[in-house]
């Protein structure tokens, strides 16, 4: 990706205690003609994801190659989205409805870090 800005260069790392950091990634369909963009909400652990086809206009900074523990939460949302959707997955073939409802199934789960509530409940206290 021309003029790719590392991750170094970012503002200081948020900690996950302020509402509103997230976390990006692109989970890569078979043969690579595929992708699906992943964000998690680090406070929450709200995820969210998409079906895409290109690189999209926004301020990315890129972690460095082969280092996830840059972006933890994010990997750990697109594992459990790798749950239903395994490596090889070619995601022409998923409906973005199907991609829905498995989001949907992620942001029900009880997470620890919250204190066993699940990220759509802490996520919309945020919103009342």
């Amino acid at each position: 990706i021309p003029n790719r800005v590392s991750i170094h260069q970012r503002p200081a790392e948020p900690d996950g205690t302020c509402f509103g950091d997230w976390e990006m990634d692109l989970i890569i369909g078979k043969g690579q003609k595929s992708a699906v963009l992943t964000m998690v909400e680090r406070k929450t652990n709200m995820f969210l994801q998409n079906k895409i086809a290109r690189h999209i206009g926004a301020t990315i900074y890129f972690a460095n190659p082969f280092c996830p523990g840059q972006k933890g939460a994010v990997e750990n949302a697109n594992k459990l989205l790798r749950q239903y959707f395994p490596k090889g997955t070619d995601f022409r073939k998923v409906e973005q409805a199907e991609l829905d409802r498995i989001q949907a199934r992620i942001n029900r789960r009880p997470r620890e870090k919250l204190n066993f509530s699940s990220p759509l409940v802490q996520f919309c206290k945020h919103f009342r």
